[in-house]
């Protein structure tokens, strides 16, 4: 594929550094992009996806689907010199782990129930 096809992306993460720019077909899946974000992630952050699958990728505000091709997530500005195309990152866990981690979460407040004496003073 000539060059001047593909398509120069970068990623924003949530601390505001980037990831990238790589060069992608207009053929490649947005599954494809999260995986490359997966395995290019930087070592030294505090939130690291666990899978491909709590990657979220936004694209003029619109969350696009594993499905979808470069060249259909891209935003109409075809009439603009062609530059680097920044889409933004989020992590969020799938909404299985989501709600174990809640679980979890319940079960460890749970155990630290307040002791009766230190509310004797209330009326």
């Amino acid at each position: 594929m000539p060059e001047e096809d593909l398509v120069e992306l970068k990623f924003r993460l949530y601390d505001g550094s980037d990831v990238g720019p790589f060069h992608y077909s207009p053929t490649a899946t947005v599954s494809m992009l999260k995986e490359r974000i997966l395995s290019e992630w930087p070592k030294d952050k505090k939130i690291v996806p666990r899978t491909a699958n709590d990657i979220k990728l936004i694209n003029a505000g619109k969350i696009l689907e594993n499905g979808k091709t470069v060249a259909q997530c891209k935003a109409p500005f075809d009439d603009l010199p062609k530059s680097v195309i920044t889409m933004h990152v989020v992590v969020q866990p799938s909404p299985t782990k989501a709600r174990s981690g809640l679980v979890l979460l319940r079960r460890k407040l749970k155990r630290k129930k307040p002791h009766r004496e230190a509310f004797a003073h209330v009326p």
